[in-house]
């Protein structure tokens, strides 16, 4: 058994793509899909004509609208491949607008509708973990409609998704991984902070804990890895989504792979906290890396919004 089916025994195992061809390789049970993977894949040869057609079909509509329909393309190309569920993002620039983060998320849904899909089955609306993108969260599920909260860096984040009642969160174990190692420059010890005691991978048991303890029904989905041992000390968690060059080391290692996290042996004892709009934006501004990082995030995925748009106007000319 490679490490891959060995992790698969404990964990959903989920692609984070936007290269979907990859995926009958990997067999994953559900995909996640974010603004930089679709720009990345729609620059390969063999994906650029979905961003053709798809100007083409649907000339003269909003740039917005156009995109939301690109990216449900590749959404149903990924669930006509996957057993399980796919993740859709909503556009970074409206991380502080919950309304308008309501509307498009909706949107997005009547488009994945309008394809056949089931999307209380199938589909997770993707929305940043912000106090604003949190509350939009809480919204669309009333409506029936899944979410899962990305750019999620710290436990104030996790406590006030999983009191919101969203059906997932995607905490980014690299980018605090990342974080850290800059910080620390040449006192970084790689060796001592690597595997249970790396800082991406501490956050995320954390918070696993946490849910496991208080019954809180969210999914904990792992994300952002920069290397095998990231996943490895996470064996166990609810889901973890994987870059396709990771599963591939995975499926190629033969190596034990042990039980890392159990939801029945957490040994946690962590009291039950709760957050107010005033309560979250300071414990949000006292953790420096989550604040740092969340920004930067959604900085990132608007540019790659604004690039795909770029190349979506391009295209129509």
């Amino acid at each position: 058994m490679n490490q891959l089916d060995a992790l698969r025994q404990w964990t959903t195992v989920v692609a984070d793509t936007g290269d979907f061809k990859q995926l009958s390789m990997s067999k994953p049970q559900d995909a996640t899909t974010n603004p930089s993977l679709i720009l990345k894949a729609v620059q390969k040869p063999e994906y650029r004509p979905l961003l053709d057609e798809t100007v083409k079909k649907h000339a003269g509509k909003p740039l917005d609208e156009v995109i939301d329909r690109l990216l449900v393309r590749f959404g149903t190309e990924i669930l006509s491949i996957i057993p399980g569920r796919v993740s859709t993002e909503v556009d970074a620039r409206l991380s502080f607008d919950t309304a308008a983060t309501v509307a498009r998320g909706e949107r997005i849904v009547a488009l994945y509708k309008a394809e056949g899909i089931d999307t209380e089955k199938r589909l997770l609306i993707k929305v940043a973990s912000t106090w604003e993108g949190i509350e939009a969260a809480r919204q669309l599920e009333r409506k029936g409609i899944r979410t899962n909260l990305t750019l999620l860096f710290s436990f104030a984040q996790a406590v006030a998704c999983g009191a919101a009642g969203v059906q997932l969160i995607s905490p980014f174990v690299g980018r605090i991984y990342d974080w850290y190692k800059k910080s620390a420059g040449a006192n970084w010890n790689e060796a001592e902070s690597a595997g249970a005691n790396d800082p991406g991978v501490k956050s995320v048991r954390q918070i696993y804990a946490y849910y496991k303890q208080h019954g809180i029904k969210t999914e904990v989905m792992g994300a952002s890895f920069r290397n095998v041992g990231q996943i490895k000390a996470l064996a166990g968690c609810d889901l973890l989504t994987i870059s396709p060059e990771l599963l591939a080391e995975l499926a190629a290692s033969n190596e034990p792979l042990q039980h890392a996290l159990d939801p029945k042996a957490t040994g946690a004892d962590i009291a039950k906290v709760s957050y107010d709009e005033a309560s979250f934006r300071f414990a949000l501004n006292e953790d420096a890396m989550a604040t740092e990082k969340l920004a930067e995030g959604i900085r990132a995925f608007a540019a790659d919004a604004v690039k795909l748009e770029k190349l979506m106007q391009e295209s129509g000319k």
